[in-house]
Order: structure tokens, then C-alpha cells, then sequence
């Protein structure tokens, strides 16, 4: 039986946060303006000396970013952390990560645990990058005979080696990221604890990342605790997954049942609206109503998309179109109602088109909405827009064997095989 790496009892965090009161303040002199200073200067001061938390404002708010959590992670495990932001997830990696203490509980870890919590994290900004490798090792415990061993496949895995002598605080932000993983990951942490921080990273060093933490946990048998809003990412790569709700956890089991208890914890709509009075045709309002969480879609299900259109000037032969597009800027689904088939927009007022798709099979990964609103070729050009209504499609059943990359296409159909 596998034996517990990390074990978190009845863990608490807690915070001030201050408040200035907005009360209009009688007329104060000099002498009453240095003297309020020199008292506030000496409480933070205090505060400092003793360890606490410094809080500025006349009114102090208490605020608990976590409120006792327990749970186990066995050694070699692979464990998701999910919920929305605000839910204690950042804060509860920083205190696994010893870079904060807790108010309340208390955290068993059993071996070097190595963090990426965000850009920079364990960096040293004046020296290179290779200064920076060592200088991780050297703080994970290695010996510089361990890190040599290593050094070529952190150099090669990060794609860095034109600046590797550089100084990192002229990288830029993907190329810190690039390093700060490959160090992590290769410098063999028992316990390795990833952030969101992979979102800055390009598609194709994300799906590097993926791999080498899938390597880490079932070929080295070490632990890794991921936090991600890309669900479709959580489900490839963990099989028990965490959720995180105003501080407390809220779900804790296998990875498709906790993503179901996230997907159910808020509405399931994402709108763009403008309140602009043009009287020229334009789009008022766009709603696209997902299968499950605001943001969220199940690849496969339903998916509907409404359009309010205010033409108070009348058009005479209306044509509107929009998109799907995905994170690569590629249109990959395009729905239209033109003229003749559909006639609207004759006479002045609103008019609301619903666009339903029964089954809206896109792969995983980042879309939106790109709109045209049109008479047509050779007449006017009334409004297009892009960016609106972002949203994320998932897959949370069984995925392929080497999952589902959002480079590797842009739609998929169910198709049957024989063998004969």
C-alpha cells in the first residue's frame, strides 16, 4: 500500500483586509498629520517585527481564504485541483509549498517537494539561466555533481540554449515559464506542484508539460498536484481530482465526478451586450448558453447561440452571419441566415435570431464568437465583430489514449469501424 506523501489536518488561512473610511475629515494640521503617520509607521513596523500580516485602513476585515481542509495524497498519485477563482486553490499550493504559513492545521510532507506557482517563482532575476538551474538544485537539496546530470535535458526541454547566459529578467515571459518547468520537473521533486501558470505557455510546450508530469507520475512514481481552469487537461492527466469553493472543499473523489460537482455549481450562460443607441444595424445583445458552467461546454452536447439585432434603420435585404473560433484564430464552424431564406429587419425595431446545435462536436480547447452583419456583396457593410462571448469546450468521458490536443483537429464525428 502506497504510503501518504502529503497529509493536510484541519487546515485554516486567514487575512485582514483593511478598509479607508469614506467619512469627509475635519481640518487637520501639520503637526496632527505627521503625528497620525509616525503612530501608523510604528504599528506596521511592529507588525513586521512580529511576523504578522500588515493591514492598512481604518477598518480591518477578516478573511478566511481557507477554512479546514483535510484530505491525503498518497505517493505517486496525481491529484487535480479545480474551482473558480477566489476558491483558496493558489493559496493552498503556497502553504504546501512552505511559502505560507497557516492560522489554523497543520501539513505532513514526506520528501522535496518543487513548486511553479507563477512567473519567476524561485528565480533570480540578475543571474542567467544557468546560474538560475543550480541555483534551484542547490535549493531543492541537490548536489552540483545531481544537477550536472540533468542540466542538458532542462537546457533541451526548455528550447532555451541561445540564452542560457543570459540574465532571466530579459526573458520573456515563455521563456521563463519554459525554464521554470523543465527545472521542476527534471531536478526529480518527490512531490511536484503545478499552478495555472502553464496557460502562458504556446500549445505545443503545454502539451510537452502534460507529458512530462504523466513521465513523473507513472513512470517515476512521484506526486503531482495540478491546478488548472482547463478541465479537459484535468481529466487526461489526474484521476482524482479536488474542488475548491469559498475555502472549503466541496468535492474530493475521481476526476469525472468532481468535474461534474464544479460544471453544476453556477449558471450556464455567457452574454456580450451593447448599450449603445446607433441607429444603425448592429448587434444589441449575444448570448451562447453552454451545456454545463459559465464558460464551459461538454464536447458533444447541446449548445445555443441568440442574437439580438437592433436595426432601427430599416435593411433591405438583411444577411447575418458568425463563427466559431477557436484559440488558433481559425473559423472552424460557420452558421448564417441571409436573405432570401430568412427575411427580417424590413421595418424598424429588434429582432432575435436563436442559432441551436443538437450536438456541437468541437474538439478541446478556446473559442469564440466572430459576427457579420451584412446586405449583400456590393451593399453595405453594417457591423463585424470578434472576440465575444469566450468559452472552453471539454471532453470529460473516455478520451484517446493520447488525448485529445486541441492542435490535432478542430472538430471530430462519431464514426463506426469493421473489421473484416
Amino acid at each position: 500500500m502506497a504510503k501518504a506523501v502529503i497529509t493536510v489536518e484541519d487546515l485554516s488561512k486567514r487575512y485582514f483586509i483593511g478598509h479607508r473610511a469614506q467619512k469627509r475629515e475635519k481640518y487637520v494640521t501639520l503637526r496632527e498629520a505627521f503625528s497620525r503617520e509616525l503612530n501608523d509607521f510604528a504599528r506596521k513596523a511592529s507588525d513586521l517585527i512580529r511576523g504578522r500580516q500588515v493591514v492598512q485602513g481604518d477598518e480591518v476585515e477578516e478573511f478566511w481564504a481557507l477554512r479546514n481542509i483535510n484530505f491525503e495524497v498518497k505517493e505517486g498519485e496525481v491529484i487535480g485541483i479545480i474551482g473558480r477563482n477566489g476558491a483558496g486553490k493558489s493559496t493552498l499550493l503556497k502553504i504546501l509549498s512552505r511559502i505560507t504559513e497557516p492560522t489554523e492545521g497543520r501539513v505532513k510532507l514526506q520528501g522535496r517537494v518543487a513548486s511553479l506557482l507563477e512567473v519567476g517563482t524561485g528565480f533570480h532575476n540578475e543571474l542567467t539561466g544557468r546560474e538560475n538551474i543550480f541555483l534551484n538544485g542547490a535549493i531543492l537539496g541537490m548536489t552540483r555533481r545531481e544537477i550536472r546530470k540533468k542540466f542538458d535535458e532542462i537546457v533541451a526541454f526548455a528550447g532555451v540554449e541561445r540564452f542560457l547566459d543570459t540574465p532571466v529578467k530579459r526573458y520573456s515571459s515563455g521563456m521563463y515559464v519554459r525554464l521554470a518547468f523543465a527545472v521542476a520537473a527534471h531536478l526529480e521533486p518527490d512531490i511536484l506542484v503545478v499552478d495555472e501558470v502553464l496557460a502562458v505557455g504556446d500549445a505545443e510546450f503545454q502539451k510537452k508539460c502534460l507529458g512530462k508530469m504523466r513521465d513523473v507520475s507513472q513512470q517515476e512514481g512521484r506526486t503531482v498536484l495540478f491546478v488548472s481552469h482547463n478541465l479537459a487537461a484535468v481529466a487526461e492527466l489526474t484521476s482524482r481530482a479536488i474542488v475548491l469553493s469559498g475555502g472549503t472543499i466541496s468535492a474530493d473523489g475521481p476526476v469525472n465526478a468532481s468535474i461534474s460537482n464544479y460544471l453544476s455549481m453556477a449558471s450556464n450562460s455567457l452574454v456580450y451586450e451593447n448599450a449603445t443607441s446607433s441607429p444603425t444595424p448592429h448587434l444589441k445583445r449575444v448570448e451562447v448558453l453552454t451545456s454545463e458552467l459559465t464558460g464551459i461546454h461538454q464536447s458533444g452536447k447541446e449548445l445555443e447561440v441568440r442574437f439580438l439585432i437592433s436595426h432601427l434603420s430599416p435593411m433591405t435585404k438583411a444577411c447575418f452571419s458568425f463563427n466559431i473560433v477557436n484559440q488558433f484564430q481559425n473559423a472552424v464552424v460557420h452558421a448564417w441566415a441571409l436573405y432570401p431564406d430568412v427575411q427580417y429587419g424590413t421595418e424598424s425595431g429588434e429582432t432575435l435570431l436563436v442559432c441551436r446545435f443538437p450536438s456541437l462536436k468541437l474538439n478541446v480547447g478556446h473559442y469564440h464568437i466572430r459576427t457579420h452583419l451584412t446586405e449583400p456583396p456590393g451593399m453595405e457593410i453594417y457591423e463585424k465583430l470578434d472576440g465575444l462571448c469566450p468559452f472552453e469546450v471539454i471532453r470529460i468521458e473516455d478520451t484517446m489514449l493520447w488525448g485529445w490536443d486541441p492542435s490535432s483537429c478542430a472538430y471530430y464525428e462519431e464514426a463506426k469501424w469493421t473489421l473484416k
